[in-house]
């Protein structure tokens, strides 16, 4: 399936029929070719993008996967109707419309989920949370800790940034991250600015082969990240944060997704339902 294409049709971001469609897709042994297509809200635009389909149909032999996640009926039927050759997924009639009958009400129709976020008490905090991020990544400033909800720690390069942005973006969490430096090892203690924040703390480390890798992309040839620094920066950071009872885990075969879900659930298990 190299060579078969996957559309992901939306009268919104296209982030919704994205995500779930890759959820699905990752059942399969595939890796087709994606193509997103947001904001389809009119029957023309429909039109072009059914035009769009059928083209690579005939040049493909093969019908294209399309997920779609459209409100209006009348956009609906363009790509859902014989005119279209492909396999459509209706994530729209799959779900919602079976909900509609078991509740017996009809839903808001409402085109994308973003339409009315600005003005949500959630978006504001959502904001404040990435720019509180921001503000504290890599241990740039230690002010306001005590308004972080998670205070990332782990060596350089184990995917502290990452996973504080995406707390941020995804689910409103004020994340700090602070590095694990060669002299936190020597003093063999946590930074006097973490000591008061213990309870918020949670490690990220890896493979150390994996960050030697890593660092290499950054500063390739420097003792930073040579393999035996590598191994001897890990080690002592993860008997460190043994010592210091804080939970910790490997970034190095696990999604920012996976790492989130874990840091969540062991320190702000209320806002999994953010």
């Amino acid at each position: 399936m190299a060579e078969r294409t996957v559309f992901f049709v939306s009268d919104g971001t296209g982030i919704t029929a994205e995500t779930f469609g890759n959820s699905i897709l990752a059942q399969f042994p595939t890796r087709p070719r994606h193509v997103r297509r947001p904001f389809i809200d009119s029957v023309a635009k429909a039109l072009v993008v059914v035009e769009e389909i059928n083209h690579v149909a005939a040049a493909e032999g093969k019908r294209p996967i399309v997920f779609i996640t459209l409100v209006d009926d009348a956009v609906r039927r363009i790509v859902t109707g014989p005119g279209c050759r492909a396999l459509v997924l209706d994530m729209f009639a799959t779900f919602v419309e079976p909900i509609e009958l078991e509740l017996g009400v009809r839903s808001n129709h409402r085109i994308g989920r973003f339409s009315d976020t600005a003005q949500s008490p959630e978006y504001g905090s959502r904001i404040e949370a990435i720019n509180f991020s921001l503000a504290h990544d890599d241990g740039q400033s230690a002010r306001n800790l005590d308004a972080a909800d998670v205070i990332l720690v782990g060596v350089s390069r184990s995917g502290k940034t990452p996973t504080s942005l995406y707390l941020a973006m995804q689910h409103g969490i004020k994340a700090a991250n602070y590095p694990l430096i060669p002299e936190d090892f020597d003093r063999d203690a946590l930074p006097a600015t973490l000591v008061p924040f213990k309870a918020k703390c949670f490690g990220l480390t890896i493979d150390p082969e994996r960050l030697a890798q890593v660092r290499h992309e950054r500063r390739p040839g420097s003792s930073y990240a040579s393999l035996s620094n590598c191994r001897r920066e890990v080690t002592a950071a993860e008997s460190l944060m043994r010592r210091e009872g804080i939970a910790w885990l490997s970034s190095t075969h696990k999604s920012i997704e996976e790492i989130s879900t874990t840091i969540l659930r062991d320190l702000r298990p209320d806002r999994l339902v953010y």
